[in-house]
């Protein structure tokens, strides 16, 4: 599938699997986002509600911004609008009580409400789970934070960098001492983005058992119940041996070879995932005797040799370029492959043909390229209906629609500063504060 059919079958009318749905995303930065973002890409109409004036924090995280079509900055930051497709904009100011009793008359015809404040913070505005099963019993209300809404840390923040560091991944990440590494956070916020997955998970769960008993639930998700989940093997050797593992690099704690080897060019990938396939692999190296050595023979064994090993295999490698290795490797069955920059990632045939970068219409620059959605769904493939909206965009569409509010009503509100208007995509909100 080309970039250009992608856009046209994913953004046809066709029901996603969760349409009909109304979600209210209390949430802002990444984790939450994420979440949300997974919903409304499956068809659930996402209102994100954001404070008037400024709106999600990472609306201000950059740059880069994005260019209208003068080629100007403008205020929606790439950050922003890599987790807020699919959903529409309301600035309202749940500061005021005005603005809590618009967010709870929503979350009264919502089937799902995402959040991820400080613990206790939503309570003392009326906005907890137990106020709003009250007054609606279905509705599935999903907590992120940091550290949970029980045990010593939960009332403290939560940030993806610092998870990542008490979760225990970055002590897994980087180069050993005696290479002159450290420990290292991953490029990205895994940390938030692997909890935001895990929310919308959840909340799916959720959404079954309602089906089944009408009943709605709370579901408490914390950054770091998420981060220690994922240290998957390396934290299971742990429980198992005892040992606490290090850094290995761009190594493999359980699988040799499996990293990064220099060419006489540049750096690739070997992934030999067994015995048969490092045979493979000392054929095509010239190097047979490799695989017979029954110090090398048996993963297992290699495992404990690596350090002996390795440096036998690089030397190797260091006699031709990454294309040569790779196209004679992948003829020989060895999985292989590059380093990829992010430029060759989204120029790459196969990210292409998968759909995974998209572009979709957007006020002030006429379009936007972002990350196309993993999932791909026979029936109710996802939808890419919206862009990330301007912030307020929606504001009036969503309290006219839902809570039925009269124009001068939604007037009257942002002359006191409770909700943000936006008359036109070139127009800043508009309210009174």
């Amino acid at each position: 599938m080309s970039v250009e059919r992608c856009r046209v079958s994913q953004s046809a009318s066709k029901p996603g699997a969760l349409s009909g749905l109304v979600v209210v995303d209390l949430s802002r930065i990444l984790a939450g986002p994420t979440c949300t973002q997974v919903l409304g890409d499956l068809g659930a109409e996402v209102i994100k509600i954001e404070r008037p004036g400024r709106g999600d924090d990472t609306r201000g995280w950059g740059p880069p911004f994005l260019k209208d079509s003068a080629g100007n900055e403008t205020a929606e930051s790439a950050y922003y609008l890599s987790s807020n497709r699919n959903k529409a904009s309301v600035a309202i100011d749940l500061a005021t009580p005005e603005g809590q009793k618009l967010i709870a008359d929503l979350a009264v015809k919502a089937d799902i409400l995402v959040e991820n404040f400080k613990v206790g913070d939503l309570k003392r505005r009326g906005l907890d789970y137990e106020t709003l099963k009250a007054r609606n019993p279905g509705l599935i209300y999903c907590s992120i934070s940091g550290f949970g809404q029980t045990g010593p840390y939960a009332h403290r923040a939560g940030y993806d960098f610092l998870i990542q560091g008490m979760g225990g991944i970055m002590s897994l990440t980087g180069f050993p001492d005696d290479e002159g590494g450290t420990e290292t956070k991953c490029g990205v916020g895994i940390a938030d983005v692997m909890c935001g997955m895990y929310a919308a998970v959840s909340i799916l769960a959720a959404l079954n058992h309602r089906h089944a008993t009408g009943e709605g639930q709370h579901v408490d998700i914390s950054l770091l119940d998420a981060q220690v989940s994922w240290l998957i093997n390396q934290g299971a050797a742990y429980l198992v041996s005892g040992d606490v593992p290090g850094r290995l690099g761009n190594g493999h704690p359980t699988i040799v070879p499996y990293e990064t080897f220099p060419a006489a060019d540049r750096s690739f990938i070997i992934a030999v995932g067994n015995d048969t396939q490092f045979q493979k692999f000392c054929d095509v190296a010239g190097a047979p005797e490799l695989a017979a050595d029954p110090l090398y023979a048996k993963n297992a064994d290699r495992v404990r040799n690596r350090k002996q090993l390795i440096p036998l295999i690089r030397r190797q490698t260091i006699e031709k370029t990454a294309a040569e290795w790779i196209a004679e490797l992948e003829n020989a069955g060895v999985p292989c492959g590059p380093v990829n920059d992010l430029e060759q990632v989204f120029s790459d045939p196969q990210i292409l043909e998968r759909g995974m970068r998209i572009t979709l219409p957007h006020p002030v620059s006429g379009t936007v390229d972002l990350i196309g959605s993993p999932i791909n769904l026979e029936k109710t493939p996802v939808t890419y209906a919206k862009a990330p909206p301007m912030l307020g965009a929606d504001t009036g569409d969503i309290l006219q629609r839902h809570l039925g509010l009269s124009d001068e009503t939604l007037h009257g509100l942002s002359e006191k500063g409770i909700v943000g208007l936006r008359t036109s995509p070139e127009d800043k909100e508009i309210s009174a504060k």
